[in-house]
Formats: C-alpha cells, sequence, structure tokens
C-alpha cells in the first residue's frame, strides 16, 4: 500500500513545509505519504477559470497510479470525524489498495473529476496551503487514535 498526497501549486511558505515534513516523519509506512506538488496551469488575464480547472485536473490524473483509491478534498463533500478517519485508516490498510489525495487549485478541481469519493476537512473554505497542514495532521492524527497514542484527546466515542 502507498499514500500519495498530489497537490497543485509549487510555492509553498515555509511554515507549511515544515508542519508537513513534522507531520509526514511521525507515521510509519505504510500509512507516511508521499507528497507531490504540481504546477498550477498559467493563470492570464482573460483566461478561463474552466480551462485552467480542466488542465489541472488531467495533471491530477496523470499522476495519479492506476487502480488507486482517489479521495479529493472538497469543501462541498463528506465530513469526517478524526475517529471515523482512523477507522478508514485501519481498512485500507487492510484492503492494502494504494490511496491517491487530490488537493485542487485556487479555483478548485475540475468538476469533471470523477474521484472514488470527496472528503471535506472544513465547511470553511480553506486556503490551500492550510489545506496540506490540516491534511498532514489529520492523518497523523488517525494514525495515533487507532496506535493508541496520547496525542488525541477528542471526544471519546
Amino acid at each position: 500500500m502507498q499514500v500519495r498526497i498530489l497537490a497543485l501549486g509549487t510555492r509553498m511558505p515555509g511554515w507549511v513545509e515544515m508542519a508537513v515534513v513534522e507531520y509526514t516523519a511521525r507515521i510509519p509506512p505504510p500509512l507516511r505519504p508521499v507528497w507531490q506538488s504540481l504546477p498550477l496551469a498559467t493563470r492570464r488575464p482573460g483566461g478561463s477559470v474552466e480551462r485552467w480547472r480542466a488542465e489541472e485536473g488531467r495533471r491530477l490524473q496523470a499522476a495519479t497510479p492506476r487502480g488507486a483509491e482517489v479521495i479529493a478534498l472538497d469543501v462541498c463533500g463528506r465530513a469526517l470525524s478524526s475517529e471515523d478517519l482512523a477507522r478508514r485508516q485501519v481498512d485500507w490498510l487492510e484492503r492494502g489498495q494504494d490511496l491517491v489525495f487530490w488537493i485542487g487549485g485556487p479555483d478548485g478541481l475540475d468538476p469533471r473529476l470523477a474521484p472514488t469519493w470527496r472528503w471535506s476537512l472544513s465547511p470553511l473554505t480553506l486556503a490551500h496551503p492550510v489545506v496540506r497542514v490540516v491534511l498532514a495532521e489529520q492523518w497523523y492524527r488517525a494514525w495515533s487514535i487507532q496506535a493508541g497514542l496520547p496525542y488525541h484527546r477528542g471526544a471519546k466515542e
């Protein structure tokens, strides 16, 4: 099983890179994700948002390994608690299927993309650098829950 995070946008602030590296390093294989930044479409005045999203969608699809389960991060997706995510991690580990998370660009994901499912980190609109940090932290938190570590002190179910 391999976990890959494909994120559009290549220039992140240093604090984002530091947080992503920190949380990612805490997660053992096979759940430790491999992060890959993909270039955004070139945006020019008078350009088309639909064209930019389509180009970025093609880049995401081209970088996605065949047969992987694809989870698109989308404000309109399904919300999960950290405990729900931990249960999903266990299921993914048992199945051994590769996972890919898609983080869209500033204009969102091409609506024609067909991920396996869509996950909402929050009903708030988050800046794309923040999405990377939240995803890294929540992926680590979910692992820490299933590993029985004291990191997670959320509501007990």
